[in-house]
């Protein structure tokens, strides 16, 4: 299982993984929600600080050493995505970005234009779209979610993107059940109508390779703190577009990319420590470029956690009474939503932590359409535990042997009531 990956280095690299919780380990499966930090993020945030900290443009060596740092950061981030450095801006996170930029194109969005986003998006791939389409008078359409099979549905694509089409937003991965849409024939689709694309990819740096350049779309938005660092968020915006983008900002402030949408002084510890995370990614991987070393590194994490997730996701869609929302076909990230019959998820989670130290959430992940289409609502939404590179197979095991702890223990507690 581990022969290939090592899982033991890994693990290493992850203080939080020492943490124990009256006198037992803890177990992160929250990974969906926000991996643990590599010990390379946390050292690069602790160095900045320490070696003083200041804000841009001065003369004084410690202004001097932020300038270069952020540079270092963007070139690191494009290795990481596959862009220019010119195209990468910082910010809080990846939704403040995103009704940053949403603001940024209503020169580009009239009345009876027309948005896409789907159903199967977290809302900060949605909401920021639709107050761009209210503010302009557009209409906004989704792409259908196909419930059956929990994918999109893009047999239809020249019927929802038009003539009228602007913008299209896609996710590339769902934060919930795990389904990695293929977004290249939406974005072709949106080229050829001459619509901007828009890509989140949060959940997806961490299991895929990307790249923005192969993508071609025109935004892509992802954050440090799903892929080992800091609560950092990151826009890769292509310079064509970028150029353009007129943003709300301070009339001294810089009006060249990418600097023009970092308003106000940036994170620049957090920064600091995207640098340590992406660092923990290329050391997995195999290459002369960082590039090169860095796809590989997010190839190993796919491979690892993918051996891990097939034996999960048999054991999840076995169990009498629950209900496990897993594509039936495609590309899949180590992500699984479920839900047990008769029991609120909370109620599940918080026995999961009570009783086996076990980091699982539960809720609607902010994927609330697909949420309502699905019915789960009234149960609390779904159980979800979501796999990262320091999981263990025994960690996996223990997991599965809680499950049908819970599920035996209840049935029994009915059985005597009976």
């Amino acid at each position: 299982m581990t022969e290939f990956f090592p899982i033991d280095h890994v693990r290493s690299r992850f203080p939080a993984l020492n943490r124990q919780d009256q006198d037992k380990q803890i177990i992160y499966f929250d990974g969906p929600g926000g991996t643990q930090m590599a010990d390379y993020a946390i050292e690069s945030m602790n160095r900045y600080i320490r070696n003083g900290m200041a804000n841009l443009h001065g003369t004084f060596n410690t202004s001097i050493h932020t300038d270069d740092m952020l540079e270092q950061a963007r070139i690191a981030v494009a290795d990481l995505l596959g862009c220019s450095e010119k195209e990468v801006a910082f910010g809080a996170n990846m939704t403040t970005l995103a009704f940053s930029i949403s603001r940024s194109l209503t020169s580009f969005i009239n009345e009876g234009d027309e948005i896409i986003v789907t159903e199967l998006d977290h809302r900060a791939n949605v909401d920021p779209w639709i107050a761009l389409a209210r503010d302009r008078g557009a209409t906004i359409k989704f792409i259908k979610l196909n419930t059956d099979t929990l994918t999109l549905n893009i047999d239809n694509l020249a019927k929802v993107i038009t003539a009228r089409t602007k913008l299209v937003a896609v996710g590339l991965s769902s934060n919930v059940t795990g389904t990695v849409t293929d977004v290249l024939p939406i974005i072709k689709r949106a080229k050829e109508v001459n619509a901007l694309s828009v890509i989140d990819a949060v959940h997806g740096v961490p299991h895929i390779p990307i790249d923005v350049n192969a993508f071609g779309c025109d935004i892509l938005l992802c954050s440090a703190y799903k892929f080992f660092g800091p609560h950092v968020g990151i826009a890769v915006i292509r310079e064509h577009l970028f150029t353009k983008l007129s943003v709300y900002k301070l009339q001294p402030a810089p009006t060249d990319i990418p600097y023009k949408l970092e308003t106000g002084t940036q994170n620049h510890e957090g920064i600091a420590g995207v640098i340590g995370a992406i660092r923990f990614i290329e050391e997995l991987g195999e290459g002369v470029t960082r590039r090169e070393r860095l796809i590989s590194g997010v190839e190993a994490i796919d491979k690892y956690e993918s051996s891990l997730s097939a034996d999960l996701e048999n054991f999840l869609g076995s169990l009498v009474g629950v209900h496990l929302y897993r594509p039936s076909y495609g590309k899949k990230t180590p992500t699984f939503a479920f839900t047990i019959n008769g029991h609120h998820s909370r109620e599940v989670t918080a026995w999961l932590a009570n009783q086996h130290n076990m980091c699982v959430a539960y809720g609607d992940f902010y994927a609330s359409t697909m949420a309502e289409k699905l019915g789960v609502n009234p149960q609390g939404g779904w159980i979800r535990i979501g796999l990262a590179p320091y999981n263990t197979i025994e960690e996996v095991q223990l997991f599965k042997k809680a499950i049908e702890s819970f599920i035996e223990h209840h049935r029994k507690s009915t059985v005597l009531k009976d």
